[in-house]
Order: C-alpha cells, then sequence, then structure tokens
C-alpha cells in the first residue's frame, strides 16, 4: 500500500450513495503472534558464498533465513554448501541481487546435486530452474520441464523460448521442436516416454518438476511418483513447490531411490508481506485479522464474528442477507479499485459464481479509453483465428463487453482460447479485475496487488468443508507484486460465522504434508511388463508410499512394545469370574440391540414418526441424548440406494432430529453417520439427517414444535423443552414398549425378550453390577481388553506396514490380466496386453475388449468416434441408458455388457469393486453431439444438445481425439489397418474449427 493512505486512515469517499462508508480496521487491543511453521530437520544457513557473479550473505536477514538440510547416500564425499566456490564463468548473471534461497540452490545447480526448492508462491523459484536450463545448455546436455497442466507448460514455453531459444514443447495436443536442449512437456508425456524407453530419457542431465505438490493430487498424482522412479539415477532433480513441512521426508525418499544427494532449501521469506482481512457480512468495513508478520489479530477476529452473529438473530435479517451480497461485492471492489488496490483477483469456488460475480459488478469501468482500444485490439486478433460463425459463439460475443471494462472470467468451463485472452489480458495489466477459480492459482505468473475470496468453503464431492491453510496460501499468495507493491492485500468475506480455531487453522495453520498419492492402474502394470529389469512389485516397494510407510515402523514398533507393557501390568483377581460376567453382559447388548433393530423396522415404527416425538441416535458408538423428531422422508439420493439395496430396510428412510451437535463436526446436506454430541462449550442445535437404522430409542413422549425451526435461536429455545423434560423423569425418559405400545407381533421378538428375562436377573444380581470393589475389578478389565485391541489393530498395521502396501491389489489385479488374456500364466505380456498399453485416456481394459469382440468395425465413421465418447465423457451425467441415441442404443448396450463382464471378473479376482458404479462411468451425454460435429455441425449447434460448459465440451473432444490417436497405435500393434485408418481418419475429422483452435501462446 502506499505511504501516504495508511489503512487506518482510509475513508472511501467513491462509494454508492445507497451504501454506508466502508473502513479498514487495523487497531486491534490482543494480538497473538504465530510461530511460522518451519519444517522439521532443517537447520539455517549462515555465513557468505560467490555465486552467478554475486556475493550473498546467507543469513543477512532474519526474515530471509534459508533452511537448509541434505540428503546424503553412504561414502558419499560431501562438501557443505556454504563451502561451495561459485563457477568463475557462471552459466547465468542476474541483474538483480539474488536472495539467499536463490543463491543457496544456484549452488546446488552447479555442484550437480538435486534439490527441492520450497518457497511460497511469487518468490523466484523459477530463478532456479532457468539457472538449471542454462547450465545444461552450456554444456551441450538436455534439460526436461514439466508442468501439471497443458496451459501452464504452453506459458512456460514460451517464456523459455523468449530467454534461451533451443527450446521444444511435447503436450498431448501439440508437439514442437522435439531434438531441442530444453524440452517443456506435461508429466505424463515424461511417464509415456519412458514406459516406451525413449532416447531422450537417456539424453537429460536435469529434469525439473514445477509444483511438484500436485504429487498429492488423488486422480494424477501417482505419474509423478511413476516417473520419479523409471527416471536413470544419473538425471538430476530439480523440485519446485510452494512450502512442504515434510520436504526433508521427500528428499530421503529421492536419495534412497536414486542414491544421490538431495538437498532441501526451505524459506517462508515473502518479498511481498502479505496482510489479510475479514469483510464479514452486513459490515461497513474490512477487519485485519493477521497483519505482515503473521500476528493473529484475536480482538479483530471477535468483532468480525459479533456482527455476523447479529445478522443472524432474526429470520428477517437472515432474508437480507440474499439480497445484500451482490451490493457489498460491488462496495467492496468499488473500495479496492477506487484506492488503488487493484489489479484485483477474486477467487470463487464455483464456475456459476465466477460468472454471476463479474456480471453483477458489470457496471464499474476501471479501465480508460486507450486500454480499450488495446483490449479490443488483443481480444480482435485472437479471435481473427477463428471462422465467421464460431466468433459469434455467445460465450465469446459476451465476454468482450465485460473485457472492455476492465472485468475478466478464468474457469475450466471457459474456451480456452478465451481464456488465454484473459490470461494474457491481465497479465499486460489491460484488465484488472478477474474473476478465476481456484486452477488459476496453480502454476501461472500472474500476480495482482489484491486477492479477494467470495467464501472460505468449498464442496468436497460430497459436502461443504472449509479450505485448508495450504489451498488458501497457495490463492492468497497471488496478493502482491514483487517490485510494485509495498503490500499484499487478502480478503476474506465472511458469510458464514466460523471459530477462533478455523480460523487459526485456516490463516496461520500449517502447510499440508506432501503425502504420496499412489494407486495401480492396469496401464502401468503392462507398461512396467515391457521394460526390462523393472516390474510393477519393484515400482511398489520404491514408491514414496512405501517409503511414508516404512518411515512410521520406528515408532509404531515403539508404541506397540509400551502398550504390550501396560497390557501386561493389569493384574486382576479372579480374572476368570470377571470375563464371564463381560460376556454375559455382552450378550444381553446383543439382545437389546435385536429388540431395537425389530422395533425401528418400517412396518412397526413409521406409525409412530410423528413430529415432536422424542427420539435418541446412535451413530456408530455414540449415543446421543434425547432429540425431537422434526420430519421423515424416503431417501431420495440415487446412490444411497445404490449402496444400500442388499442392506437394512431402514436405511431407506431419512430422520431429520433436532439434536444438540458439536458444531466442528456438522456437516450440511449430508445423512450424518458419524457425529459428536455437543458439550455446553461446543453445543449447536441443529435438525440433522439421519437414517432410520440409526434411532436408538423411541419414547412415548411427544412435545410441540414451533411453526419455524431456521435460527439458532429457534432451534435452542425449542430444544430446552427436551431439557426440561429429562429433568422430570431422572430415571430416564419412558419409552415405546414393543409389545403393549407398538402391537409388535413376532416370534422373533417374544423369543428375544424371554431369553433377556433370563439374562437380565443374572447380570443384576451379580456382585460386579452391585458391589463397588468388583465393579472396579470390571472396569480393569475392560480397559485391559480395550488395550488388547488397540494392540491387535498395531500388529497388524506394523505387519501390513513392513510387506509392500499394495501388493495384495496388485495380485488381485494381475489375476484380472491373466482371466482376461492380457498376460499368460508366467505373467509375460500377450497381444491384448500390448494393444492395452498403448491406452492411457480411456478405459483401457473395455477398450480392448472392443477391438477384439469387433463391436468397432460394424460402425460407420461418426458412429465410431461417438461410441468411444463414452470413454471419455467425465461431467456429471443426466442421460440414462434408455434416452440413448437410437443409431447407437444396441451399440452403447454391447459397451456396458463388456463392462459388467469386466466388473464381474474384477469382483471374482477380489477387486473391491461396485458394478454399477464402474459401468456407470460410461455416460452416453455426448454421442449425439459427437455424430453431429462429425457430420459438419457448427459448435454453436453442439452446445445446444449438450448442456455444459462450452471449456467442457472442448476437453472432452479434445480428449476423444486423443483416444483415436491411441486406437490408431492400438490398432497398428494389432496389424489391423482398417481399424488404424478408420481411427486416423476420425481423428482427422475432428481435428477443426474452435475446438482445435491453436494457443495463443504458441
Amino acid at each position: 500500500m502506499d505511504k501516504q493512505e495508511p489503512l487506518n486512515e482510509y475513508k472511501d469517499k467513491n462509494l454508492p450513495t445507497d451504501s454506508s462508508k466502508m473502513i479498514i480496521v487495523e487497531k486491534n487491543d490482543t494480538e497473538n503472534g504465530t510461530e511460522k511453521h518451519k519444517p522439521s530437520g532443517l537447520k539455517p544457513l549462515q555465513g557468505t558464498i560467490k555465486i552467478a557473479g554475486q556475493i550473498v550473505e546467507l543469513a543477512a536477514q532474519p526474515d530471509k533465513q534459508v533452511l537448509h538440510e541434505v540428503s546424503l547416500p553412504a561414502d558419499y564425499d560431501y562438501k557443505p554448501i556454504e563451502e561451495h566456490v561459485g563457477s568463475t564463468s557462471p552459466a547465468r548473471s542476474y541483474e538483480f541481487s539474488l536472495d539467499p534461497f536463490q543463491a543457496a540452490s544456484i549452488a546446488c545447480v552447479e555442484r550437480k546435486e538435486s534439490i527441492i526448492v520450497s518457497a511460497h508462491t511469487s518468490a523466484g523459484k523459477t530463478v532456479v530452474a532457468e539457472y538449471a536450463i542454462a547450465q545444461a545448455l552450456k554444456n551441450g546436455e538436455r534439460v526436461v520441464y514439466t508442468s501439471p497442466i497443458k496451459s501452464l507448460s504452453n506459458q512456460k514455453y514460451r517464456e523459455f523460448l523468449a530467454e534461451f531459444g533451443d527450446v521444444g514443447l511435447m503436450t498431448g495436443d501439440v508437439t514442437l521442436n522435439p531434438n531441442a536442449g530444453c524440452l517443456v512437456m506435461t508429466t505424463e508425456i515424461l511417464r509415456s516416454m519412458l514406459y516406451k524407453s525413449s532416447e531422450l530419457t537417456r539424453e537429460v542431465s536435469w529434469v525439473i518438476f514445477d509444483e511438484v505438490h500436485y504429487m498429492r493430487d488423488k486422480d494424477r498424482g501417482v505419474v509423478w511418483e511413476e516417473t520419479i522412479i523409471l527416471l536413470p539415477d544419473a538425471v538430476r532433480y530439480i523440485f519446485l513447490s510452494a512450502t512442504l513441512p515434510n520436504a526433508k521426508e521427500f528428499a530421503d525418499w529421492i536419495c534412497k531411490i536414486h542414491n544421490q544427494p538431495c538437498h532441501v532449501v526451505y524459506t517462508s521469506y515473502r518479498p511481498t508481506p502479505l496482510q489479510h482481512f475479514l469483510f464479514p457480512r452486513g459490515a461497513n468495513g474490512i477487519y485485519m485479522i493477521v497483519d505482515e508478520h503473521g500476528k493473529l489479530m484475536e480482538g479483530n477476529f471477535q468483532k468480525a464474528m459479533s456482527i455476523l452473529n447479529e445478522q443472524d438473530e432474526t429470520s428477517s435479517r437472515k432474508k437480507q442477507k440474499q439480497n445484500k451480497s451482490v451490493p457489498e461485492l460491488f462496495r467492496l471492489v468499488k473500495m479496492i479499485t477506487a484506492n488503488d488496490y487493484d489489479p484485483l483477483i477474486i477467487f470463487c469456488f464455483s464456475k456459476k459464481e465466477c460468472e454471476a460475480g463479474a456480471v453483477s459488478i458489470s457496471s464499474l469501468e476501471v479501465i480508460d479509453d486507450k486500454k480499450k482500444e488495446l483490449v479490443d485490439q488483443v481480444f480482435n486478433s485472437a479471435m481473427n483465428q477463428l471462422s465467421e460463425t464460431d466468433r459469434c459463439i455467445p460465450q465469446i460475443t459476451n465476454m468482450l463487453p465485460l473485457l472492455r471494462r476492465g472485468i475478466g472470467i478464468h474457469h475450466s468451463g471457459m474456451l480456452p482460447i478465451l481464456r488465454e485472452v484473459v490470461e494474457i489480458l491481465f497479465q499486460e495489466g489491460l484488465i484488472t479485475i478477474l474473476f478465476a477459480t481456484e486452477t488459476f492459482s496453480i502454476g501461472l505468473n500472474m500476480p495482482a496487488r489484491t486477492v479477494l475470496f467470495t467464501e472460505m468453503q468449498k464442496f468436497s464431492g460430497e459436502s461443504f468443508r472449509w479450505i485448508n491453510s495450504s489451498e488458501y496460501t497457495q490463492m492468497s499468495g497471488r496478493a502482491g507484486r514483487r517490485g510494485l507493491d509495498e503490500r499484499g492485500l487478502s480478503i476474506v468475506m465472511a458469510n458464514k460465522n466460523f471459530d477462533l480455531a478455523t480460523a487459526k487453522a485456516i490463516f496461520t495453520g500449517p502447510p499440508a504434508a506432501l503425502n504420496s498419492a499412489f494407486r495401480i492402474s492396469y496401464n502401468m502394470i503392462l507398461n512396467l511388463l515391457r521394460i526390462e529389469g523393472i516390474t510393477p512389485d519393484y515400482i511398489l516397494k520404491h514408491s514414496f508410499y512405501q517409503h511414508q510407510n516404512e518411515a512410521k515402523l520406528p515408532e509404531l514398533n515403539n508404541e506397540c512394545s509400551r502398550m504390550k507393557l501396560d497390557m501386561e501390568s493389569i493384574v486382576i483377581p479372579h480374572e476368570q469370574d470377571v470375563q464371564e460376567f463381560y460376556d454375559l453382559k455382552l450378550q444381553l447388548k446383543t439382545y437389546e440391540d435385536s429388540i431395537r433393530k425389530i422395533m425401528a423396522h418400517p412396518e412397526f415404527c413409521l406409525p409412530f414418526l410423528q413430529p415432536g416425538r422424542l427420539i435418541q441416535v446412535r451413530l456408530k458408538d455414540q449415543v446421543f441424548p434425547w432429540g425431537i423428531l422434526v420430519n421423515f422422508h424416503k431417501a431420495e439420493n440415487a446412490s444411497l440406494h445404490l449402496q444400500i439395496r442388499k442392506s437394512n430396510p431402514s436405511d431407506f428412510y431419512v430422520l431429520d432430529v433436532l439434536l444438540p451437535v458439536d458444531k466442528n463436526t456438522f456437516k450440511t446436506n449430508k445423512i450424518a453417520s458419524s457425529l459428536m454430541p455437543g458439550l455446553p462449550e461446543n453445543a449447536t442445535y441443529e435438525v440433522v439427517a439421519v437414517s432410520l437404522s440409526s434411532m436408538h430409542s423411541i419414547s412415548s413422549l411427544r412435545v410441540s414444535l414451533p411453526s419455524s425451526l431456521i435460527t439458532p435461536e429457534q432451534k435452542k429455545t425449542t430444544y430446552h423443552i427436551v431439557q426440561e423434560i429429562s429433568k422430570r423423569f431422572p430415571d430416564g425418559v419412558p419409552c415405546l414398549d414393543p409389545i403393549e405400545h407398538m402391537r409388535i407381533d413376532s416370534d422373533s421378538l417374544r423369543s428375544v425378550i424371554h431369553k433377556i428375562q433370563i439374562l437380565e436377573p443374572k447380570v443384576l444380581n451379580s456382585p460386579y453390577y452391585t458391589d463397588e470393589e468388583f465393579q472396579e475389578h470390571y472396569d480393569e478389565y475392560c480397559r485391559k481388553l480395550q488395550l488388547r485391541d488397540q494392540w491387535k489393530a498395531l500388529k497388524a498395521t506394523i505387519s501390513k506396514t513392513e510387506s509392500v502396501i499394495t501388493l495384495s491389489e496388485l495380485k488381485s489385479r494381475r489375476r484380472v490380466l491373466r482371466r482376461l488374456g492380457y498376460i499368460n500364466e508366467d505373467g509375460v505380456i500377450d497381444i491384448k496386453g500390448r494393444v492395452a498399453c498403448e491406452i492411457s485416456t480411456g478405459d483401457e481394459l473395455v477398450l480392448t475388449e472392443m477391438i477384439f469382440s469387433g463391436l468397432l468395425n460394424q460402425l460407420p465413421i461418426d458412429q465410431f468416434a461417438a461410441l468411444l465418447s463414452c470413454l471419455v465423457f467425465q461431467e456429471s451425467s443426466s442421460t440414462s441408458a434408455t434416452n440413448v441415441d437410437s443409431r447407437l442404443s444396441k451399440p452403447y448396450q454391447e459397451l456396458l455388457k463388456l463392462a459388467e463382464w469386466i466388473a464381474t471378473v474384477s469382483r471374482e479376482s477380489k477387486l473391491e469393486i461396485t458394478e454399477e458404479e464402474y459401468v456407470s462411468h460410461f455416460k452416453p451425454d455426448l454421442m449425439s453431439a459427437v455424430i453431429e460435429w462429425m457430420n459438419g455441425a457448427s459448435f454453436t449447434e453442439i452446445c445446444g444438445m449438450v448442456h455444459i460448459y462450452e471449456g467442457s465440451i472442448v476437453r472432452s473432444f479434445r480428449r476423444l481425439e486423443e483416444l483415436l490417436r491411441q486406437l490408431q497405435s492400438a490398432a497398428q500393434v494389432l496389424g489391423n489397418s482398417e481399424l488404424a485408418s478408420l481411427s486416423e481418419r476420425a481423428a482427422d475429422t475432428m481435428r477443426r474449427d474452435v475446438i482445435f483452435s491453436a494457443s495463443l501462446y504458441l
């Protein structure tokens, strides 16, 4: 921020007349200093180092402190990094002064030793990569730069080409100058080259992995792991990442599998300090909650939350928030732009919210006429490569008016060419407000002065959750441009109350560790069988997943020994008698649970489930206090029905029960399966959805419910009735009797009641129930049993960890491949397996079975491509198997039968797989659109046929074209020239118009 405009003196004079003044609250009565999270095992570097023509003090400034450690193989002749003498003819020199972490990292590069550079976004990690490229090219060596996404690869190619000249690009879409000294590629391409033992992999001296923390991604993270394992030991590595708390663990793994030193250079230094603010709904200002020194301001946080509490006191105010959310965003953006705190990136967690937000502030104009002219020039120049028809696509025509006001949108649902135009305009400062989703924060070098979050919760696929500190740090790290801004601002719009612990976890919590997302795939197994000297077992044993588990063994063994000593130290008098009483109580509990299960059967309990009925809920082993039934209904979620088809009938019904719950474990929009009761200090009263099978007891009492149960105060007041009833019945709230009240006429019920009548007196008359001293013996016995169970579970964990963790899954997958004929009994890959090796974009087994069944040979070219679209379409589906294009109904049913057969073989081979879930992956939604596209339809026409974002259509069509190219290679392996020709013609026919327009970076 500008020195002449201190935050605490700012008052906005340019807000709309209908809005109150916006102020920035900086002063705070209670400041809570938070320590910076530093990875364990690292030590500060000291001294001076001469590198790249500069003399750099490694510990000159405390805030620029560099933490360092190195993992070394045995007998390695190591010289401390502080003693490194820089090259007399450095590969590259810099006009600016190197930061200590950059100098230390470059020293590792000059020594040709691998390195993990862990630093904040925009700290300057790319400097290290550029030095390695310059050094490799100077020495006549080859270097590979990998990135997680194609757009980042394209951008880096453009940068490096301008800088070094001898640069090539290899992605799934394009290959440029593949013989260059420096090759930029996606990690998947590098893995594919390693699978095929490409000559390039034996020529490379350095591989740079940008954004290596992407390795934790559950879907694609395994690609990084496989690639690192498969690369030759002679290769040296540079891993660039955001701050990692377990970077040393990762370095140990690299040292172990490649027998080479691997350094960790870590810094928490931010070139541009960052300040964090909250804007609570309904407030007239924003509140600084974390200053540039990392101090959490608890007083300001509590003030901000008190404003939210005031907003939720009455239902009328709660209604107002929906109407005020858009104007509040407008007010906030107006404040930011009026005070020159832009460029501004506004992060939203959905594509729709991005677009709605941009429209809501579209009356703002934040650029002058000169910039508007430049926007027109850039936009029209980019769109001129499209046909006249494509230039009329609504997404394109609707974007230009926003861009001419200085407002942009960036999300995966946009056309790639439009997304790149927005990136270029934002980089050049021609647009200053950008609405973006989370993916914008990955790798793309586009910092702003201010970052604004419209929400702090994101949908995880099942429910909404608070974002974690790593996600927040990655996005907020875009705020603050080095050399341009004195401070960066991160502002969070708080629409929902959250506690101080959640705030600490998000704003000042430790970053997430880099944990392995390793998994086994058929493509991996089959490709590794073709590589001499490398087996799937080898990959498993050398995986980071296995390394992380083995690292836990010493601690687990110590814990196991301690637990065994504790267990053996418990000596119980007359232990045999105690055991008999324990077994008796266990049997009695089993019978009581049987009665509860009968009472919870829909046939018997539904007539008694009136609103106001007192219900007791048990989730797992946690019995809740009595709650109030608000409503019940049938479960409507199709996936839920799928899971419980052969389960308890009570699971088909959902109860809405008012309960005191722990607000830290409560999740809305989800049927609760595990939840904690609320204690006085953390209770919130919520209407919780639970399955009928979770009903533990049903009372004979009912209470009157108010007409509304919306606000927290209404829920709390209503639940107070239950607390009064509990006081009135000190011996327990009366329950419905299954025979007297519910009239259940069941032989099984009568049998269980008879057994209880026999066992119950034995329990009640036992000294272990009536005598206090004997009760203590019983409690000790229970504690001993609990320790024994924990000890056994720990022993099983240790045994599993000592073996290769996923070996059983590998055996099952090999069994599937043998049964389907992909490998023989000796584990040698057969012709079907070699065909499947060529398929990585879609399901390799289903497609290979389609090839060998002759299903594809029967189809004309348009239907041929359309049927294959079922293997690549990944969006949420709305089309059922009975609503498929009539031209492809029969082939699609054949595809599903093949998928069902593979699922059956997989299940028989002891793989955990659900047939319905597996088959549902093959979605027919895109088939009609592909047929029309293959027959010359325009992009606008197919957009009207598929109700998803234009960018998603482009992504699916490009994946289909990539699959067709892979099918062409598979057909050539098989020697099927007719199928190869058909695939090639289909791929060529698809490549046209806006879907396959060239990247603006190339």
